[in-house]
């Protein structure tokens, strides 16, 4: 049983190293509208984007590069993750406000 303890101490403990690792940057989406509409990120670091949708109407944070999509109630607050990311230049786009421009993650 003491193992047990000890294992899951070290797997917790691992777990929140893991989420200290990561670079966090703020979204915010607001009627098609991304604020900002471009993240500067570390490259080779695991990123956070905490999204907020501010609008009136739902929002879904969307990007065929990165394989990666959430929809967002108005008022809703959630998080993507992305692995490590190689420099470059990478769109993002409100997948139901496409007539609005898109947003960039450009990691260096």
């Amino acid at each position: 049983m003491r193992y047990l303890g000890v294992a899951l101490l070290t797997a917790l403990l691992s777990s929140s190293v893991s989420a200290a690792e990561a670079f966090t940057v703020q979204l915010e989406m607001k009627d098609g509208e991304l604020i900002p509409n471009t993240l500067t990120v570390p490259a080779n670091t695991r990123i956070r984007i905490e999204v907020h949708n501010s609008g009136s109407s739902p929002a879904e944070f969307e990007s065929t590069q990165l394989r990666k999509e959430k929809v967002l109630a108005p008022g809703a607050k959630s998080v993507v993750v992305i692995a490590r990311l190689r420099p470059g230049q990478y769109s993002f786009f409100d997948d139901f406000h496409l007539d609005h421009p898109r947003g960039l993650v450009i990691a260096e």
